[in-house]
């Protein structure tokens, strides 16, 4: 059963039940944009905003002389519906038949339940029940479930709410930085080759943390700190991650090293860009990843948030 969040993750709590799956990330971008109007007034240094056309749903904030960006995409995973009760993937979700999904159409709201079976040949293939056939292109998204006690928060899209969430309480007493809204991370990217330019162009920015989710492996514990990852499927160049691990050593802000041969983020659109970017993905590591019941450490976002804030003053 759901339960109540603590007053320190309501607004997490909202955002997780917000339906913005890759390409259709608008009902996020106007509810940060709506929260940024409303409590900006709040923070110590009020942002430049930009946002709308020729940035489609993605948002940049710039606070004071930015020299490092902090990158953090809005979008979900989810699914497509193809014809008839055919479900098309997107991004890479879990897709354990009996998970509930929800979404709509013209007709009204749509809770359905995910089927997934193969056919003789092994293929395996992609269905919703429900009373009816909801219309081509209609998305589905996990339904949320939010879930709390002392030590974990839980409920889908913690990937990449929380990195969302990590911005925004970034932004409260930022001086001087850039803070990005991306689109489309789970399903290819595309937004961050844009943004880049513009940082790059406008502000000369060059260097960039990725507020995003890890995962908790066999290297990577919950409750033991926040992950800098020195590499995923991209390899970062390593004076910049030694240079985010010595300070981090030195203002000993509890840290996990992570190192695998997979996944990626926001970064993989930096690491190719025409401009020559540095970058770190550093974030909480969760359990339970693209699945409805992601679930992450208190103490590792706490960790991560402090982090954030000693690196955009230190870089």
């Amino acid at each position: 059963m759901p339960t109540k969040s603590s007053p320190q993750f309501n607004l997490l709590k909202t955002m997780c039940a917000i339906h913005a799956p890759s390409g259709n990330e608008s009902p996020m971008t106007d509810f940060v944009l709506n929260y940024i109007k409303k409590n900006k007034k709040n923070w110590k240094q009020k942002p430049k905003i930009y946002s709308g056309k020729g940035f489609q749903d993605c948002i940049v904030l710039i606070f004071g002389k930015p020299r490092t960006a902090v990158f953090a995409h809005l979008d979900s995973i989810g699914f497509t519906v193809r014809y008839g009760k055919q479900l098309v993937k997107i991004g890479g979700p879990v897709t354990n038949s009996g998970i509930s999904l929800v979404g709509k159409d013209s007709k009204g709201k749509a809770e359905v339940k995910l089927k997934t079976t193969k056919d003789k040949n092994g293929y395996v293939k992609l269905e919703y029940t429900f009373k009816r056939d909801l219309e081509r292109g209609t998305e589905l998204t996990f339904k949320p479930n939010w879930r709390e006690d002392k030590n974990y928060i839980q409920c889908c899209y913690m990937d990449n709410r929380l990195g969302v969430y990590n911005a925004l309480k970034l932004a409260e007493n930022l001086k001087d930085g850039a803070i990005v809204f991306s689109c489309w991370e789970e399903h290819g990217g595309g937004s961050v080759s844009f943004l880049q330019k513009f940082l790059a162009e406008k502000y000369k920015i060059s260097q960039a943390l990725i507020s995003d989710i890890s995962w908790i492996s066999d290297g990577v514990q919950a409750g033991k700190g926040a992950v800098i990852s020195m590499r995923d499927s991209l390899v970062p160049r390593r004076s910049f991650i030694n240079k985010i691990i010595a300070l981090t050593q030195k203002h000993k802000i509890l840290h996990q090293l992570e190192v695998e041969g997979a996944g990626g983020s926001d970064a993989k659109e930096l690491q190719m860009a025409d401009f020559p970017w540095d970058w770190c993905f550093i974030g909480a590591g969760e359990q339970f990843v693209h699945s409805p019941d992601e679930k992450v450490h208190k103490k590792d976002f706490e960790i991560m948030l402090a982090m954030y804030k000693m690196l955009m003053k230190e870089l």
